[in-house]
C-alpha cells in the first residue's frame, strides 16, 4: 500500500482558520521522537528509503500511559509530484526489546527527528500542521487511507485539490522528509 501525501512550509494560523472554516475535525495532538537507523546491507540515503522507531504520546492523554511505538518502513518515492511511497507500519509492544533487535542486527540509530503534530481530518484526507525542531513550521495533507498502486493518481489529486483549499501551493511542495531536510541543513 501506498503513502500519499504533500507537504508545503507554511504558518500555521491561517491554515488553522481555513481548518476551521471548512468545519475540520480535530482529531488531537501528539508528540512523536522518531529515531532514524542505518541499515548493515545498503545505504537508506542512496535507495531513498528509511526505517525508524517512533515514539509517540498523545499531549490530550491523561492517563499518563507513556505513548506508544512504531516501527515504519518507508520505500522510495513513487513520483516527483508528491511524497508518495510504499510504507509498512506497525505497533511494537516493547519499544526497549526492538530497539535492541536492531541493535542486534547491525542496525545503527543514524538520526533523530522530534517533532509536535496537530490533526486534523476533511473529507478523505487528515492535515497535520506540524512544528519540527530546528527546521520550523509545515503543513502536510495526506490521503486518510493507504492506498493501491492503481489508486495513486486519484489519491494525488484529492490532496492537491485540499491542499489549494487550505490557501497552499502544491508547486511548493517538498519531497524531502524532516530527516533529510535536518541533514542537509547539518552540512
Amino acid at each position: 500500500m501506498y503513502e500519499v501525501e504533500l507537504k508545503v512550509r507554511a504558518v500555521h494560523d491561517p491554515v488553522r482558520e481555513q481548518l476551521a472554516a471548512m468545519d475540520a475535525d480535530h482529531v488531537g495532538r501528539v508528540t512523536q521522537v522518531d529515531t532514524y537507523y542505518d541499515a548493515p546491507d545498503r545505504d537508506f540515503a542512496a535507495t531513498d528509503e528509511a526505517f525508524r522507531v517512533r515514539h509517540e504520546v498523545d499531549d490530550d492523554d491523561g492517563a499518563g500511559d507513556g505513548g506508544r511505538a512504531l516501527l515504519t518502513y518507508k520505500g522510495p518515492l513513487v513520483d516527483d509530484r508528491s511524497k508518495t511511497r510504499e510504507e509498512a507500519e506497525t505497533r511494537v509492544a516493547d519499544e526497549e526489546a526492538i530497539r535492541d533487535i536492531l541493535g542486534g542486527l547491525g542496525y545503527d540509530p543514524a538520526a533523530t527527528v522530534r517533532k509536535e503534530r496537530d490533526r486534523y481530518e476533511v473529507a478523505d484526507c487528515r492535515v497535520t500542521l506540524d512544528r519540527v525542531v530546528d527546521l520550523g513550521e509545515f503543513v502536510e495533507v495526506e490521503h486518510h487511507e493507504a492506498v493501491a498502486e492503481d489508486d495513486i493518481d486519484a489519491a494525488r489529486e484529492t490532496v492537491t485539490d485540499l491542499l489549494v483549499d487550505l490557501g497552499l501551493d502544491p508547486g511548493e511542495a517538498i519531497q524531502t522528509s524532516y530527516l533529510g531536510l535536518l541533514l542537509a541543513q547539518q552540512q
